[in-house]
């Protein structure tokens, strides 16, 4: 126990030994002298209130390391207010983003302690008072006090579970065709568009960086770069097999056709964060395709990378000039060579979180769109939903329920580590 509490222990204690003495003179027919009555109802008062402050005072870890936070928030706080900071942006930038991940960690223990305290001093009144209405009224508190505080303590666990560092991150969302030739790359062609409308319901921005288009419709190969406040910490759970069940609009004789698409969701990164050598680039350009103006077509401003060590291609043109298209495809060689290493470590780990959908494998088959049903079934986690709700990009409760069950596992493992 801290040592602020050894007080309140050693109260309790004499406490207990007196009431444990009145108990064995009752049991045994003796009856307690006044002074002996005395004491064992001033330790029967004496026992809840030490109780009561050791609770208030409690030095748990948890609640030791929100402290720890507080006292951090409080001094990012006070550098905003620092000439020097407010004078470099980007170390204002910085502190600010800090704060603001502190926030709400804060604000919910500020209330935790309060209504901890307000809890105590109900319960003090309770074991002293002895009029019925007063004693009424505190039992009254006690009640909705009780329930908040385990709310707010649920709370704080989750918001205390270790965050993923790449969760603020952009993202490059890569769209393959799987089984099912033309009405695959169909199916590629219809989750750009779902994931277009998420993105402007989650205020982000979405560019394309590479479209390969099929000759029937859709796209076999879709390259997103999404853009936005905390991009990865979403949209990592929209990775692995999307599996569709319909009737596609070849078909004559009106049979359901199974087909798939791969879905990956690769963090952006730094040059700091993974660092190329030029000598294991091959680098070379061509003229663009498709729309753009004569420049685009008469002038090499498309780049053609290979990766030699990974065998990893990357053909960008979306660009109008030929060294934007160059950063393009090196930004996205890195965000692949990143999650492949991610992959490398996460396959390591026995018990995998879901940060990466269950095992992190992109060959993990996630949900099933059944379109004779009009039903979205995610399997990881068993449950069902509208299609046309996913269809309009309306996905976001999904991706909570992925959050929350992420979340409880996360929590079930930290019980078992204790």
């Amino acid at each position: 126990l801290p040592r602020h509490s050894l007080g309140r222990v050693a109260i309790a204690m004499d406490a207990l030994a007196v009431l444990l003495h009145a108990t064995v003179a009752f049991q045994s027919g003796r009856h307690l002298s006044h002074a002996g009555r005395h004491a064992a109802t001033a330790a029967w008062h004496a026992l809840p209130r030490a109780a009561l402050r050791m609770e208030v005072e409690d030095d748990s870890f948890m609640l030791r390391s929100l402290g720890a936070m507080k006292e951090q928030f409080n001094e990012l706080t006070e550098q905003l207010q620092d000439p020097e900071v407010v004078g470099d942006s980007r170390r204002l930038q910085q502190v600010s983003k800090d704060r603001a991940r502190l926030e709400k960690r804060v604000v919910a223990y500020d209330e935790y302690v309060k209504l901890k305290q307000e809890l105590a001093d109900a319960k003090e009144i309770l074991a002293e008072e002895s009029d019925p209405e007063i004693r009424e009224m505190a039992r009254e508190e006690i009640r909705p006090l009780e329930t908040r505080i385990e709310e707010l303590y649920d709370k704080l666990q989750v918001l205390l579970l270790p965050s993923d560092p790449n969760d603020d991150k952009n993202v490059v969302v890569e769209i393959r065709a799987g089984a099912g030739g033309d009405e695959a790359a169909i199916w590629v062609g219809d989750l750009v568009k779902v994931y277009q409308k998420f993105a402007e319901s989650q205020g982000w921005q979405m560019a394309p960086v590479t479209l390969q288009a099929s000759e029937n419709g859709g796209y076999t190969l879709a390259t997103l770069e999404v853009t936005g406040e905390s991009v990865y910490s979403k949209l990592k759970y929209e990775a692995g097999v999307h599996r569709v069940q319909r009737v596609p609009a070849t078909e004559t004789q009106g049979r359901v056709h199974t087909s798939t698409a791969t879905v990956a969701i690769m963090p952006e990164v730094s040059e700091v964060e993974v660092e190329l050598d030029p000598k294991d680039i091959q680098l070379t350009t061509a003229r663009s395709s498709g729309a753009g103006g004569q420049n685009v077509n008469k002038v090499e401003t498309a780049v053609d990378l290979v990766h030699l060590p990974t065998g990893i291609r990357i053909f960008c043109q979306q660009e109008r000039s030929q060294l934007k298209n160059k950063e393009r495809a090196l930004s996205l060689l890195r965000s692949r060579l990143y999650e492949m290493e991610l992959e490398k470590q996460q396959s390591e780990v026995a018990a995998k979180r879901l940060a990466q959908v269950g095992s992190g494998s992109r060959s993990e088959k996630i949900r099933t769109y059944n379109y004779k049903d009009n039903r979205c079934t995610d399997h990881r986690l068993g449950h069902n939903f509208p299609l046309s709700q996913f269809l309009g990009g309306d996905i976001d409760n999904v991706i909570s329920m992925c959050i929350a069950s992420d979340q409880k596992t996360q929590l079930q493992e930290l019980a078992e580590a204790r």
